[in-house]
């Protein structure tokens, strides 16, 4: 079979011959990739940059985000079968820290974790892929065409679920981090796919979602936020101090920027008791300039908390397969217009080596659905 595979720390990028994987554990299952998704992590690592084939190899198979449809099932499979559509997750852990042990690899301790295209594990960008029933993540047949954004919204609901779950405890709120965020000014920072992802998430949660980005009005990405119910910012007009001036108490911001000037300069846009999730993850080792004491301060005397998060557990795959359901039925298209490229396999340059102007998210087509 087909794959797509790179030299890590090199820019040699190929598509290779590999033995089409068979099932040998009675919990195992073989999907058919449909689709793969594009990321900032793939791009990198088709650039030289992080990456780590599996031990004793030397090239390493890409893709992260990936849907597919089930073609066999091992004996002792409950929750699959053929025909059913779903996505493997990413991590996989180490084995010996209380977090992998408890099934929350997004959180490994030790740093022995292993991914899936991108850590010592081969991913997803080839015909077909084998894992164990525990990593699969059931798709509804409805949701076939928005399918290959399970990854993607997975790692939007893990950040916004642990901003929730911070707020939720130390504001004594009845009831969940939902409650608290219902009516609440949320600013999204970036509106890349995970940033829309996010404001998605925030929109169904009945957050009043502003959407700040340095791109003309008129383009795909304002439309899109606009449609989910979120006013547009360029951020060329308006510099973050002038954001609470304009918009009142922001209490909430979701970063997507991955720019680390921007991360910093935004802090000076969140309120009262407000909550900052970080999920961009700034490249290169240019230095910022910042006033440490001044965000110190307001830190301190605002009530303020920042958050990092990174990758996502598998009932954060699961909410987000069912946020895309519930996005689908109460806006239709705006789901399905996040994704704006589509490639055959074999042309996988066109979207690994070149990122469009107008590209939210592009995505490597391998088979279509039956």
């Amino acid at each position: 079979m087909k794959a797509i595979a790179i030299v890590p720390g090199t820019q040699q990028v190929n598509l290779v011959d590999r033995p089409e994987p068979k099932i040998t554990m009675p919990d195992e299952i073989k999907l058919r990739v449909l689709r793969v998704g594009i990321c900032g992590t793939d791009r990198e690592e088709v650039a030289g940059g992080r990456a780590d084939a599996p031990p004793g190899q030397k090239e390493l198979v890409i893709g992260h985000e990936m849907f597919g449809q089930v073609v066999e099932v091992g004996g002792g499979v409950k929750s699959a079968r053929r025909g059913d559509f779903g996505c493997f997750t990413v991590r996989r852990g180490c084995g010996h820290c209380p977090f992998c042990l408890a099934d929350r690899s997004d959180l490994c301790s030790s740093g022995d974790y292993t991914e899936r295209g991108i850590r010592m594990r081969d991913g997803y960008e080839t015909e077909f892929v084998v894992d164990q029933e525990k990593y699969f993540v059931k798709v509804p047949r409805e949701l076939v065409a928005v399918g290959v954004l399970a990854e993607p919204t997975s790692v939007s609901e893990k950040a916004l679920d642990e901003a929730l779950q911070v707020q939720q405890a130390r504001l004594g709120i009845n009831g969940s981090g939902d409650d608290w965020v219902k009516g609440k000014v949320a600013l999204v920072a970036g509106l890349g796919p995970i940033g829309l992802l996010g404001a998605m998430a925030l929109a169904l949660r009945g957050a009043k979602v502003l959407g700040l980005d340095v791109v003309d009005k008129d383009t795909l990405r304002p439309k899109l936020l606009a449609q989910f119910g979120g006013t547009y910012v360029d951020g060329r007009e308006t510099q973050p101090s002038a954001l609470q001036t304009n918009f009142g108490q922001i209490d909430m911001i979701f970063e997507a920027t991955g720019v680390a000037r921007v991360e910093f300069n935004l802090l000076s846009a969140l309120g009262l008791n407000g909550v900052y999730v970080l999920t961009g993850i700034p490249g290169g080792d240019r230095p910022v300039q910042l006033d440490g004491a001044a965000v110190m301060r307001q830190l301190v005397l605002r009530n303020q908390v920042m958050i990092g998060s990174v990758n996502a557990a598998r009932k954060h795959f699961e909410t987000g397969i069912a946020d895309l359901g519930l996005a689908q039925k109460k806006w239709g298209s705006p789901v399905q217009q996040l994704i704006t490229n589509v490639v055959p396999y074999a042309n996988f340059a066109q979207v690994l080596e070149q990122h469009p102007e107008n590209e939210i998210k592009a995505v490597i087509e391998w088979s279509k659905p039956s």
